[in-house]
């Protein structure tokens, strides 16, 4: 076994260090250097990767046109940004209107934009954004279910909640229109914002690390679950109505502000985070690569609702190398897609809640992953069934606590566990897979070696 080990991580270094080496799958030279900003030249490996399309058969953004984003732009479309109004004035100059703006377009992020920066550059807080009518002291007044009851909070304190969601959505929320390429410098953030890909074919997003995209006002949902939910509603990166985007070596955390550390109100946590990517609304041909989501509560939700109807044959997706570690749930929740799984490494502790759910129509293919789980977590519960009636999985390992990795058939598991029974074929099998599937002892390796952002050769 120690052999074997020592085997695949020999194997899989020298890979990484060859894909390093290599630099940038498919990235050509395009034509002359690239002057940007304010006459800033960047680098020559930082200009091929802002050129560089997703490679062939990469998943299912690879699919049908494949996914190029900004690489065709124009000298005079390329910019580098260091401040919020700099990267909306990048995206087209209107925050508004940026989501149909559809020239080719690069944009390379330098340092940290914030989400919460005014036009003179001061920082936002939560109460520069509340409507006048709104408190949270008052909301919680208001709306304590011992004083309120089971309904869904309305009138005019709720109505104040809401116009203040809608201030934070123009302030935070960065529309994002087709044939872009959004990549990070070295040590590149955005933080308290989220990128929302609405109506936007063609997008990449490379090399970030995207921190606490908070919500200020969560919305206390009293029927959600037996005892009620705070939801809010900001992802850091939303998916919507969209193809052909692909989202590569990204970091996605909470940084400095869990909901682990947030206050209880009404029994329940007080949730300020939603998603770290969210695929729904009937988007389609994403390709998640070479991720890392970090210490997250929700992180990949794809399909938004059990409704039958427009998601139908939509949400064609595929995760592959990307590592989840300390992650809680959605790693990814799927309704209606077929989501091709592979190669990832989830390194899950004691507070998970499920890693693989299988939802309403899914046909989830997860194949040749790792999974590394705290000695109190049930390997039954790697998966939840949330109305869904078959998974595809096979070449899993597991190291469970302090024993040694081993083969491992979680569906059995599950079933062994559960009623109803999943069944174990979801009815399809992938074809756009680029470059080997390596065997599942080989993953940690690999993914821990080139996964998140910070790994590109810039």
């Amino acid at each position: 076994m120690r052999r074997a080990g020592a085997g695949a991580a020999g194997l899989v270094l020298a890979l990484a260090l060859n894909l390093v080496a290599a630099g940038p799958a498919g990235a050509q030279p395009t034509g002359p250097a690239t002057t940007v900003g304010d006459g800033d030249q960047i680098s020559r490996a930082a200009r091929l990767l802002g050129r560089q399309p997703l490679p062939s058969r990469d998943g299912w953004a690879a699919a049908g046109t494949g996914t190029s984003g900004g690489s065709t732009a124009a000298a005079d479309q390329v910019h580098v940004v260091a401040t919020r109004a700099e990267l909306v004035d990048a995206l087209g100059g209107d925050n508004a209107t940026n989501r149909t703006n559809t020239t080719p377009k690069i944009i390379y992020v330098d340092g940290t934009v914030d989400g919460f920066e005014a036009p003179g550059g001061t920082l936002l807080d939560c109460a520069d954004l509340a409507d006048p009518g709104y408190s949270l002291d008052a909301y919680l007044a208001a709306y304590d279910p011992a004083v309120w009851g089971r309904t869904a909070p309305s009138g005019p304190l709720e109505a104040a909640r809401v116009r203040s969601v809608a201030n934070q959505t123009r302030q935070t929320q960065i529309n994002v229109g087709p044939n872009t390429t959004i990549i990070g410098l070295a040590g590149a953030r955005l933080t308290g914002l989220t990128l929302m890909i609405d109506g936007a074919d063609n997008v990449i997003v490379r090399n970030l690390t995207l921190v606490d995209a908070r919500d200020c006002f969560p919305a206390w949902s009293p029927t959600d679950g037996s005892a009620g939910n705070w939801n809010s509603q900001f992802d850091q990166i939303s998916v919507r109505r969209s193809e052909h985007v692909w989202i590569d070596h990204n970091t996605f955390t909470d940084g400095d502000n869990p909901d682990s550390a947030q206050p209880v109100h009404f029994g329940r946590p007080y949730q300020v985070h939603d998603g770290s990517l969210d695929i729904t609304h009937t988007a389609s041909l994403v390709t998640a690569s070479y991720n890392r989501f970090l210490g997250r509560d929700k992180v990949l939700l794809i399909g938004s609702s059990n409704t039958v109807g427009p998601d139908v044959d939509r949400l064609k997706v595929t995760l592959h190398h990307n590592l989840f570690h300390g992650t809680q749930q959605r790693l990814p929740r799927v309704r209606f897609g077929q989501v091709d799984v592979w190669n990832n490494h989830y390194r899950l502790g004691p507070d998970l809640d499920y890693a693989l759910g299988v939802g309403v129509q899914s046909a989830l293919h997860a194949e040749n992953n790792f999974f590394t789980l705290a000695p109190q977590v049930d390997p039954a519960d790697v998966i939840r069934d949330w109305g869904g009636t078959a998974l595809t999985e096979r070449g899993s390992w597991l190291r469970h606590g302090d024993a040694r990795p081993r083969p491992v058939d979680l569906l059995a598991t599950y079933n062994a566990a559960h009623d109803p029974d999943l069944a174990p074929d979801a009815g399809w099998t992938p074809t756009l897979r680029r470059g080997p599937v390596l065997p599942a002892p080989a993953v940690p390796y690999l993914v821990g070696a080139l996964a998140g952002a910070g790994r590109l050769p810039l």
